[in-house]
């Protein structure tokens, strides 16, 4: 991808520390598109089928139950087929069927918390990484400054200060992004882990028992 030179120009100004601030930005987009797919994948916005096929499995009809989540790519729904077929096995005590489903549950959780550890990284370094180059930006305005002595140009002097700053205001337009998504995407998940916790709770507490 060939940048215009009016973004090359900009991003020199703040030196090495705002382009790495923006192959950084670059990186958090890229997060946020591949885990809104995932959760969608994942089903986390559709429940309607679970529901439906835990008010069949409270009614005894089992095979209706599991007729709806067949084939479903849910995480809702596959958790709440694995606890049918673990509660339905007569070769599964309760305790054992517990441990299957909190087994599959505990995979499929795992997805919906990955890559959130990069988010969270991102949202917490790119403001020091802007503040690092603030810092170093301020530095050099100043060693110029000194070296100039009398014959100093306060014009220069602001130009020096005002680029330094680009790197903080550009770690700061990282990181707000980031930290949003981040806490999003951990309401999703938590909200996942209590419909599937729900789920299971009624799977076994409702229901036929193992034959």
């Amino acid at each position: 991808m060939i940048l215009p030179p009016s973004l090359i120009a900009f991003l020199e100004r703040g030196g090495p520390v705002l382009w790495l601030i923006a192959a950084l930005s670059v990186l958090t987009m890229a997060l946020i598109l591949w885990k809104l797919w995932q959760l969608a994948r994942l089903g986390a916005w559709s429940g309607a089928a679970t529901t439906a096929a835990l008010e069949n499995w409270a009614q005894g009809d089992v095979d209706a139950a599991r007729a709806k989540l067949q084939g479903r790519r849910s995480i809702r729904a596959r958790m709440a087929l694995a606890a049918m077929t673990a509660r339905h096995d007569p070769a599964l005590t309760e305790a054992q069927a517990r441990e299957e489903t909190t087994a599959h549950a505990r995979i499929d959780l795992t997805r919906t918390r990955s890559g959130l550890r990069a988010l969270e990284l991102i949202a917490t370094t790119a403001p020091l990484l802007g503040l690092l180059g603030t810092v170093v930006g301020m530095i050099d305005a100043f060693q110029a400054l000194q070296e100039a002595g009398s014959r100093a140009d306060p014009a220069a002097l602001a130009g020096g200060i005002w680029e330094a700053l680009l790197t903080t205001a550009a770690g700061m337009a990282v990181a707000i992004p980031a930290g949003v998504a981040l806490t999003w995407f951990e309401s999703i998940a938590a909200r996942l882990q209590g419909d599937m916790e729900t789920a299971a709770t009624r799977v076994f507490t409702r229901g036929p028992k193992a034959p």
